[in-house]
């Protein structure tokens, strides 16, 4: 019987289960099982864990017949969505995700818009009657494949960016030096300027032309999923995280909807109990027009779920409704990610979700209450690290008025505890002070998955931008 190596998962047909973590990987089970119960997922396929395996074993080259395999899989979402990949009219776009079966957040490579070219950009932009909205999402797929396919310095993207919001934006809308440019004010035509600078940094580094072959695209981002794998953050990650016994990562190929559609539309994480204490309480983040590695990266400063509440009942209430199904699914908490185009929401990820030791034991006993779970189940929940992190240190509750009256400045936590040490500012410094037994806060404008040695080597974690499931995710 011939080998399987991709599965396919919609609200029509989902080949996957949440059992098969092992060789999907923790996000692919995830979006199989969420389809397989009727929540509103887009439509994809995964390529296993076992050839990421397979990958490295055989000098990084891939089973025979897997690119067959993907076209099949390919021309199925086509026949599900009914749009063609690489159609210049209207495009099927595609995201390209990691997820490996245990949680490294981070730590793999994501490439958005996939299938985007110079002909396809204005095809969407006539589908849609929004050309700002495409040529946004086509400087964001460039960037994207760029830094991660191609290994381009981000920072090079992100000086072009700054440069077309100081030199244009901040001219046309009168903005004093000290007030920040956002990438929602930059207009269409400033958009139009930053895709060409965008092409030219890709043709400067790479020496040829970004390229306009969506199949090309693709496998040079399945490429980059898999090389991924063996990247020194990754590595480092499992290192300090004591993950072993992962044979690899999958490959998410899934159908785009957009959060960055304009003011209706949006990107957010959440967790169906709040982490941090493990109070039932849904918690979370929403960063309205955004694509979903701005709330991670923290870009912008996202608002609360409250907030989304009131700006877009109607998409609050179903995931209310979807908090209330995973949870009795799942019977745990659990880490979820969104995103709503044009007032419609789609699931994109739903894995167990991380919390603190406090939250640990909380968790555990109300679910037990609330008839989720058994005592015995819950008793097994709790692990020695938990028993171990409630004796992690905290501010004084008596002090805290005390310190309020002198502190410098104030921010978003995004965990509960305390820590003190000298500030460095990069991870490197982080790492050589940890070594020479230190105490250091690692202070950065915003983290990023190369940041992972630093982060686990300080006591703690100050960055300039960002929300509570920033820094959590």
């Amino acid at each position: 019987m011939k080998k399987k190596f991709v599965y396919f998962f919609s609200k029509k047909l989902s080949e996957g289960s949440k059992e098969m973590k092992n060789l999907l990987g923790g996000k692919g089970a995830g979006l199989a099982e969420m389809a397989s119960i009727g929540l509103p997922v887009p439509a994809g396929f995964t390529i296993t864990t076992e050839v990421c395996d397979l990958y490295y074993k055989n000098n990084r080259n891939y089973p025979a017949g897997l690119d067959k395999e993907v076209d099949e899989h390919m021309r199925r979402l086509e026949k599900e969505v009914g749009k063609k990949f690489g159609d210049a009219a209207d495009p099927l776009l595609v995201s390209v995700r990691s997820g490996a079966p245990l949680s490294m957040p981070g730590m793999m490579e994501t490439i958005l818009n996939l299938g985007l070219n110079d002909r396809s950009v204005d095809g969407l932009a006539a589908k849609t009657g929004n050309r700002r909205f495409a040529l946004d999402a086509y400087r964001r797929f460039i960037m994207m494949y760029g830094s991660t396919a191609k290994g381009i310095d981000r920072e090079e993207f992100n000086h072009a960016f700054e440069m077309v919001k100081n030199q244009h934006t901040r001219q046309r809308l009168a903005l004093p030096g000290h007030v920040k440019v956002n990438d929602t004010d930059v207009n269409e035509s400033e958009l139009e300027i930053l895709v060409s600078e965008f092409k030219a940094i890709y043709k400067r580094n790479i020496g040829r032309d970004f390229p306009q072959d969506p199949k090309e695209q693709l496998w040079g981002s399945v490429d980059a999923v898999f090389g991924s794998w063996m990247a020194e953050k990754a590595v480092t990650y499992r290192r300090v995280e004591k993950i072993k016994g992962v044979v690899g990562t999958a490959v998410n190929v899934q159908q785009m909807v957009f959060g960055n559609m304009g003011p209706k539309s949006g990107t957010g994480v959440c967790f169906t109990r709040d982490p941090n204490n493990g109070e039932n309480i849904f918690y979370g983040d929403y960063l309205v027009n955004a694509q979903g590695e701005d709330v991670v990266a923290g870009i912008r400063t996202p608002i609360k779920l409250s907030e989304f509440e009131d700006a877009d009942p109607v998409s609050y209430r179903q995931l209310v409704e979807v908090r209330r199904i995973l949870e009795k699914h799942f019977k745990d908490m659990q880490d979820l990610e969104f995103t709503v185009e044009e007032g419609r929401l789609y699931m994109l990820q739903c894995r167990t979700g991380k919390r603190s030791p406090a939250a640990s034991f909380r968790i555990a006993v109300d679910m037990v209450s609330e008839k989720l779970i058994r005592r015995e189940d819950a008793i097994l929940r709790i692990k020695d690290k938990d028993i171990e992190g409630i004796f992690y240190p905290i501010i004084d509750p008596d002090q805290k008025d005390e310190l309020r009256r002198n502190f410098l400045v104030s921010g978003i936590d995004a965990v509960p505890g305390a820590a003190s040490g000298k500030v460095v500012f990069n991870a490197k410094d982080a790492e050589e002070a940890a070594a020479r037994d230190e105490k250091v806060i690692l202070v950065r404008k915003e983290t990023s998955p190369e940041d992972v040695g630093g982060m686990h080597a300080a006591q703690g974690i100050l960055t300039a931008t960002g929300g509570k499931t920033s820094a959590r995710s």
